[in-house]
């Protein structure tokens, strides 16, 4: 019975995974529990892993796919995407060729199995080595290149395929004090450490505690950039996951959290309660929320193409939501407008999205200071980063790529600016 090959559920299941992703458009981790439903264990992080290292080296496969048939495959022909897997198998995760073959033919189905076969023995046994880099899509092989240089483009290219590191960050400086040494990792900036390898999260030291959360290190630059004080009202527009609202909370602040979502206000709750921090969350559209009284600080980090996380995203390069960026680039400029008017005189509020795009960082900002000229730009300083790599503009804005602290595991991709509501 074909249903009995071994392996064979797994590489159905990064099979619907894959689909979702590539010809449904849906986020990775969206697609996770329909697509690898009934896989456990062993099967269901193979079968991730499959579809991520896919995702990763896409372009490289189909070149070697082309250069094996005389006429190209379509791309959303299910016979590429069985191609593609089994290349990811192969060259990637160094899995047995007969195993490779014997788990692709089925999932052709009615297609065409001599081609899939063919063009499968060809590649064994032409051993082909991948590059060190691999190739990014367009169109943002081209528009990165024009953007930040060749090198910093094959920097970023490299950091698809880099496996993201655990980035910890401490409730307070005695928990650093009393759970960094027991973590171990390194020292990035005061108040986090990195773990290269790690297991379950929640067996960590500190974890029950309270003690600490993870997040990036590039995502805990916008809350330490808007300078909370004890006391001051903050509000963290765009909230979820929470990490931003953990800090401003940690900081001593009085801390709303504001999300459209409220399955994903649930994970900033939980957050809240196992570190004992304290910040109201709402449930609201951050464009029509509106707070009891002027703030003193904002944190804004919008809803964005999120191409700067494609270390741990690999298919956000591939969601057809990434290549439009009309509807994004329009609900960001009415979440900065709001959010601003929701600020004191002399209240400040710090942008961000975790795009690489210009037209979300500088342009975005750019149009802002055009339309609105009771806000001035203010300046981050090098020094407020902590040591963590960063680009500086003439501007006084800030970017991070994923190809920087490559030699330490990289960190996501931010665009960064502070604003200041000006007195009328």
């Amino acid at each position: 019975m074909i249903e009995n090959i071994p392996g064979l559920s797994a590489r159905r299941g990064a099979f619907k995974l894959l689909s979702s992703v590539l010809w449904q458009h849906r986020p990775l981790d969206m697609a996770l529990d329909r697509a690898l439903h009934g896989l456990e264990g062993p099967d269901r992080a193979l079968a991730r892993a499959i579809a991520s290292h896919t995702l990763r080296w896409m372009v490289d496969f189909d070149m070697a796919i082309d250069g094996c048939t005389r006429k190209p495959l379509p791309h959303d022909a299910r016979a590429r995407l069985v191609l593609r897997m089994a290349l990811a198998q192969l060259w990637v995760l160094k899995t047995p060729a007969h195993a490779v073959v014997s788990t692709a033919l089925p999932l052709v189905e009615a297609g065409p199995r001599r081609l899939v076969h063919g063009v499968l023995g060809r590649l064994i046994r032409e051993e082909h080595v991948l590059p060190a880099v691999p190739l990014l899509p367009e169109p943002y092989a081209t528009r990165w290149q024009e953007t930040y240089g060749i090198d910093m483009a094959e920097s970023i290219a490299r950091a698809t395929v880099m496996e993201a590191p655990l980035d910890i960050v401490f409730r307070s400086n005695e928990d650093e004090a009393r759970w960094a040494p027991e973590l171990g990792g390194e020292r990035l900036a005061p108040g986090m450490v990195r773990l290269m390898e790690w297991q379950g999260v929640e067996e960590l030291p500190g974890y029950g505690e309270g003690a600490w959360w993870v997040q990036d290190v590039a995502a805990q630059l916008p809350a330490r950039l808007v300078n909370a004080k004890p006391g001051e009202r903050v509000a963290d527009l765009c909230a979820a996951p929470g990490g931003k609202t953990l800090q401003l909370a940690a900081a001593g602040a009085s801390v709303t959290a504001v999300d459209v979502s409220e399955a994903r206000l649930r994970r900033v709750t939980e957050n809240l309660e196992r570190t004992g921090l304290a910040a109201e969350t709402v449930a609201r559209d951050a464009r029509k929320w509106k707070a009891p009284e002027p703030l003193d600080a904002i944190v804004l980090d919008a809803p964005c193409s999120a191409t700067g996380t494609l270390r741990r995203h690999p298919d956000v390069l591939h969601l057809k939501g990434a290549r439009n960026l009309k509807p994004l680039l329009e609900l960001q400029a009415e979440l900065i407008d709001h959010a601003l008017k929701l600020l004191r005189p002399g209240g400040r509020m710090v942008y961000a999205v975790c795009s690489l795009e210009p037209e979300e960082g500088e342009r975005q900002i750019e149009a802002l200071l055009e339309r609105n000229k009771d806000v001035a730009l203010d300046p981050i300083a090098p020094e407020e980063t902590g040591g963590i790599e960063v680009l500086h503009s003439p501007e006084g804005w800030l970017r991070t790529l994923p190809g920087m602290l490559a030699d330490k595991g990289g960190l996501d991709g931010f665009f960064m600016a502070r604003l200041v509501r000006q007195a009328p």
